[in-house]
Order: C-alpha cells, then sequence, then structure tokens
C-alpha cells in the first residue's frame, strides 16, 4: 500500500511540473500579440495556405535571401529548438548549430526584446501547425555567401542589448519605443544604410530607399517629416492605412493589413507618440523650383487627368483621395514611392477601421518620361510644397523596375 501511495505521489509531481512548465494561455495570447507587432507572418509567409513556413524571397543590394520555417516541425521547422536556441537566435541572430544569420533578419532590433517577450513568442508558435518546408538556402553575390563575414560585421555594427527606458519620459513614450526600435523594427526600412547595409545610426529613421520604393522620414522634418502630424494623425494612419493627410501604398500598406491595423489602439498610440518626439536627423534640402516651362507642361497633365479627383488647389478628398498639398511623402528628397504610383497606380488599402475602396489608374502607358517628369514637379512643387526635381531619366529608371 505504500509503494502505492508513493508512486501516487511520484506522478502527481512529475505532471504538476509538466504542467507547469507548459505556457499559459495567456502567455501564448501575448505571444499572439506581440508576433503581431513585429509582423512576423509578412516575411515568414511565402503561401497563405502554409502560414510562417517560410520561403519568401527577401532581395537585398547583395542577393537574396529566403525566410525560413517558424513551425513547430521538428525537422524543418523550429520544433526541436530549445527555449535558449529561439532566445539566442532572436536577440544575438545565432543559429543552433552556431552558424551566424544575415541582418536581412532583423535581430539587431530583436535584440532589445525581454526575455519574456521572447519566450511569449515561441509559446505562440509552438502551437501553430508544424508544415514540412525546407528552408532554402541564399542567393547571395560573392563573398557575401560566407557566413563568416559576419562576425566581422556583427563585430563593427551589432550593438547586443535590452531596450533601456528612459526614466525621464512616460511610460507610453518608453512603450513606444521599445515597439518602434526593437519588436516592429521601423528602422530596417526607414532608417538609411550604409555600404554594408548597417543602420546610418545617425540618420535614424529619415527615410530609404526599398524595393523601388522610397520609406519616407518618421522624424520630425517639417515638410518631408511628421512635424505636422498629430499623434492622432499618425494612429489613425497605422490602424486605418489613411489618415486626413496620406494613405497607405506599397509595402507600408502591407505592413499595415498584416500588422499594426491589428495592434492594440494603446500600442498603436504608444507608437505614435515616440515617433513624435523625434527631431529631425537631417535638414531638409534646399530646394531650386521648377521653371516656368515645366510648371506648365506638368499643370496641363494635372488639368487633364488629376484634377478630377485631386481638384485644381489639391485638396482631394481626404480619406478618399489623399489631399496633395503639404503631403510629405510628395515632399520627399527621393521621389521613388511617388513615381510608382504615377507609373502603376494606386489601391487604397482597407482595413476594419476604413473598409471603403479607392483606386488610382496607372499612367505608364500613357504618358512618356517627359510628362511623368513633368506632372510630378509640378505636384511636388505646388501649393506651397517644395521637392527637387525630377528628370524623365529617373522615370525611365523606374519604369524598369518590378512594381
Amino acid at each position: 500500500m505504500r509503494t502505492i501511495l508513493a508512486g501516487l505521489v511520484l506522478c502527481s509531481a512529475i505532471v504538476g511540473a509538466a504542467t507547469a512548465s507548459e505556457p499559459s494561455p495567456e502567455m501564448i495570447a501575448r505571444g499572439e500579440a506581440l508576433v503581431v507587432a513585429g509582423d512576423c507572418a509578412g516575411c515568414h509567409t511565402a503561401d497563405p495556405a502554409k502560414p510562417f513556413a517560410g520561403g519568401t524571397r527577401i532581395d537585398t543590394p547583395f542577393g537574396a535571401i529566403f525566410t525560413p520555417n517558424l513551425t513547430p516541425d521538428r525537422d524543418t521547422g523550429i520544433g526541436a529548438w530549445t527555449d535558449a536556441d529561439f532566445t539566442r537566435a532572436l536577440r544575438y541572430g545565432t543559429a543552433p548549430d552556431g552558424s551566424l544569420y544575415y541582418p536581412a533578419f532583423p535581430y539587431p532590433y530583436f535584440t532589445r526584446m525581454t526575455k519574456d517577450d521572447t519566450l511569449a513568442i515561441r509559446a505562440y508558435l509552438a502551437t501553430l501547425p508544424p508544415v514540412v518546408s525546407r528552408n532554402k538556402p541564399p542567393e547571395l553575390r560573392w563573398p557575401f555567401g560566407y557566413r563568416g563575414l559576419m562576425r566581422a560585421w556583427n563585430y563593427l555594427y551589432f550593438k547586443p542589448g535590452l531596450f533601456e527606458p528612459d526614466q525621464g519620459k512616460s511610460t507610453e513614450w518608453n512603450r513606444g519605443g521599445y515597439l518602434v526600435t526593437g519588436l516592429g523594427h521601423c528602422g530596417a526600412c526607414h532608417t538609411p544604410k550604409n555600404y554594408f547595409g548597417a543602420d546610418k545610426d545617425a540618420l535614424a529613421l529619415s527615410g530609404n530607399d526599398i524595393g523601388g520604393w522610397f520609406a519616407p522620414r518618421l522624424d520630425g522634418a517639417a515638410r518631408s517629416g511628421l512635424k505636422s502630424w498629430s499623434v492622432e494623425d499618425v494612429a489613425e494612419y497605422l490602424q486605418s492605412g489613411r489618415n486626413a493627410r496620406s494613405h497607405a501604398d506599397g509595402p507600408m500598406a502591407e505592413v499595415i493589413v498584416g500588422s499594426t491595423s491589428k495592434m492594440s489602439d494603446a500600442d498603436v498610440r504608444a507608437m505614435a507618440v515616440y515617433l513624435k518626439s523625434l527631431p529631425a536627423a537631417r535638414r531638409e534640402p534646399i530646394v531650386t523650383p521648377p521653371d516656368d516651362a515645366e510648371m506648365k507642361a506638368g499643370q496641363a497633365v494635372y488639368a487633364r487627368l488629376c484634377i478630377a479627383c485631386h481638384e485644381a488647389d489639391g485638396s482631394g478628398a481626404p480619406r478618399i483621395y489623399p489631399p496633395l498639398p503639404g503631403n510629405a511623402l510628395l515632399q520627399s528628397v527621393n521621389p521613388s514611392s511617388t513615381l510608382r504610383i504615377m507609373l502603376d497606380g494606386a489601391h487604397t488599402v482597407t482595413t476594419p477601421r476604413a473598409p471603403n475602396t479607392g483606386e488610382m489608374p496607372g499612367y505608364a502607358k500613357q504618358l512618356s518620361d517627359e510628362q511623368i517628369a513633368a506632372v510630378t514637379n509640378y505636384i511636388r512643387n505646388s501649393w506651397g510644397n517644395a521637392a527637387p526635381l525630377v528628370t524623365p531619366a529617373q522615370v525611365a529608371k523606374a519604369r524598369k523596375q518590378e512594381p
């Protein structure tokens, strides 16, 4: 009898220990929210029928990288990883076998995450259906395919360490900073890079060319940044994909649909509060206005094709047709996004908060390089706007890029 009782006590202890080690529903739910905030699915889902199974091609200046499988398949995913393996990968860019990841995986941002948040993400990923999907090797130009080079890159450019709260700022500001500079990895797109693909820290969030688009300034620049936006403007844009000042398109539209529109109101507002506090990282250029002939040529195209929706004064219909006066993206030094829209058109992103659709036709076939340059210069330098001139050669180059 004593042996039976001892066995029952021992079994109970083992079961209790196993139960205690299992993630709670609250931890899994928090992990899911963090995965959404990090837009993990955006990069790690090539096939919508196989979420998080990887395979997405990411083109870099050094060649292509394919995202790995994050499902709990033990052979091709992360099912056999330990918590320590996952933490080391996420926060230090080191795989379980000791090899180093390339910074297309944004571990230089994720290093700022807390251990609790890291393990919550792992807990959520462990609940996904396992998918057999073997990771594809990178297609990088010589010599960038040698992962050993990453040791030198990390030595020069990787600064591991948690996000350090500013005790002089509010809890909301610090939460926003944690999300923007860490999990949200906003600088991966919006911060300019050096020759080796590392962030230019002194120019953080001051805009960057990415995949034929220009990720605009998120700092306090007057013309092309967020100085004229309110906290409410920023939050509305992140939650709905549009506000009274601008509409999202291109890669940012994908981020809003897959990530920020699904985040909590408190977290989105915290990000807005943090972004609105940033000073301009660099001066905006002195602009030479287009000559009269260029402005007249652009105005003629505008009157024929644009005025019906955007009005003669460029005011448009806020949240339906974006206004052009004071438009920050329109006045960016780099006109890539504007040219992409002029050539290919635009589709208003739809979200639960803004379900109505809208569309602008593309004019790649209808207008010449000279005409697109002229109308682009006109809208970038009318109604108080000021932006550097666009040349027909820039339009021709944009035509050749994949939309």
